[in-house]
């Protein structure tokens, strides 16, 4: 029993000033020129330009309303790179379909493939991520990594394309990754970054702007939950909800008012309360815990979403949409968000998923669209318990100080997994039943409710 204090110091995780590491954005996700999002019966919608077979519909064609994708169900994450698109299923596997001239499909061939394809020698992935390259996290922590690596942005020591999913170089105990442009970003469990890859506008954040094809920790950020890849700069979400942010900043980016590129993090200007981070080529976009966006940086195709063409270096309230849960910036210059009522909104230069309406300063809506699933929420209201270690193995220790309830367990799909009464002092939770994967602590009572991630090894 005297064992498992050792770990409070280092992983203690205060629910009161933990704000969402999982975003319901996985849910949903935009691309370059393309969008996904999750129905509620685990299949997958895409719409937007199918050129390269990046709708995973079995045509190359484009679509400017939703379209599902052939042969994959039980999907729990979608994620949409530059002409490539990904998918997360329950079991842990990945698959991919698009664009695969650098291999970024995963399956050891570089032919594109317009249904999806399953990523070889990957199992247990918790989390993915896409660009011009892919990332898949692993349940044991390990990044691997798979695609364009000519900037060293696959992370395992050469500036070699692979075409099958590679390790990234000694990282480990990691709880998030975020893909940029020619770059790539990863959260540890103690709440540093590490970035690898291009660094011409010091994206990496370590003040330097020469490139690393392994690892390097960004500078004296600590307490990160949440990090997003841009087009040549990077945010990272703390856990007292601010946002920071580093790399270039032509078009005001990097949100801290001014036009000055920084390789070091600097902090975006008058953001509290946030519970979720984007980034896309020049503009960043936050969700605060009322339901409303805020964007900054590049407006010249309308992707700050605030009536205007103007960019602004501070961010700017996203007119007329609230209730929202889940963001995500596109690679080029669209933005998609997922509201509460399941249904997903869009703003900026092509293919917003509507027949209509090609280019928009103001959110609309997509059309045609599934329920999207908004399972496995994180709902950052504070409460005043402890939970710890995490990632966990066989047991994880809940510390109630001020309120009692019911700790649930939940899968990404909304089973329950687990349930358990919290009373006073600290209660111990056995988790040696439930398999290696992501799932969700979720504590109820009369007045409060609030979810965390958790990563079981």
């Amino acid at each position: 029993m005297k064992n498992k204090y050792t770990f409070i110091a280092a992983v203690l995780i205060s629910i009161s000033n933990l704000l969402p590491a999982l975003s319901i954005a996985q849910k949903i996700s935009a691309g370059a020129r393309q969008s996904l999002s999750v129905c509620t019966d685990g299949t997958v919608r895409a719409w937007g330009q199918g050129t390269y077979g990046q709708l995973g519909n079995g045509t190359n064609t484009d679509s400017e309303t939703p379209v599902q994708v052939s042969l994959l169900t039980n999907v729990s994450i979608v994620a949409a790179g530059s002409d490539h698109s990904m998918a997360l299923k329950n079991d842990g596997t990945v698959w991919c379909f698009g664009d695969n001239s650098y291999g970024e499909l995963g399956d050891g061939t570089n032919t594109n493939s317009n249904v999806p394809l399953q990523a070889i020698s990957l199992t247990g992935i918790t989390a993915i991520a896409a660009n011009y390259h892919s990332l898949a996290l692993k349940s044991d922590g390990t990044v691997w990594s798979f695609g364009e690596g000519g900037s060293g942005q696959l992370g395992y020591g050469t500036n070699t394309d692979s075409s099958i999913a590679v390790q990234v170089s000694s990282l480990t105990a990691i709880t998030a990754v975020a893909a940029g442009d020619y770059f790539s970003l990863a959260v540890k469990n103690d709440g540093t970054i590490w970035t690898w890859g291009k660094n011409s506008n010091g994206q990496l954040g370590n003040g330097t702007n020469t490139g690393s094809n392994v690892p390097v920790q960004v500078n004296s950020l600590t307490g990160i939950i949440g990090v997003a890849g841009g087009g040549n700069f990077s945010l990272g979400l703390k856990n007292d909800s601010t946002v920071w942010s580093w790399g270039g900043n032509s078009s005001g980016q990097l949100g801290n008012g001014t036009n000055t590129a920084s390789n070091v993090p600097v902090q975006v200007s008058g953001l509290t309360g946030i519970t979720a981070i984007s980034a896309g080529q020049k503009h960043g976009v936050a969700l605060r815990n009322d339901g409303t966006v805020w964007t900054w940086g590049g407006n010249l195709f309308s992707q700050l979403g605030d009536g205007t063409n103007t960019d602004s270096n501070v961010p700017v309230q996203v007119s007329s949409i609230t209730g929202v849960i889940g963001i995500d910036a596109g690679i080029n210059f669209h933005t998609v968000a997922l509201k509460n009522d399941s249904t997903v909104w869009a703003w900026g230069s092509g293919h917003l998923g509507s027949t209509t309406i090609f280019n928009s300063n103001v959110p609309i809506q997509v059309t045609a669209l599934c329920a999207v699933s908004t399972l496995a929420e994180e709902i950052a209201t504070p409460i005043s318990i402890f939970g710890y270690p995490n990632p966990f193995t066989n047991y994880i220790y809940i510390k109630e100080t001020n309120d009692k309830g019911d700790i649930v367990i939940i899968d990404l799909m909304g089973n329950e997994i687990l349930k358990q009464h919290v009373t006073s002092g600290e209660t111990t939770i056995n988790t040696t039943n439930i398999s290696s994967g992501v799932y969700l602590l979720t504590y109820r009572n009369e007045k409060k409710s609030a979810n965390i991630k958790l990563i079981k090894h």
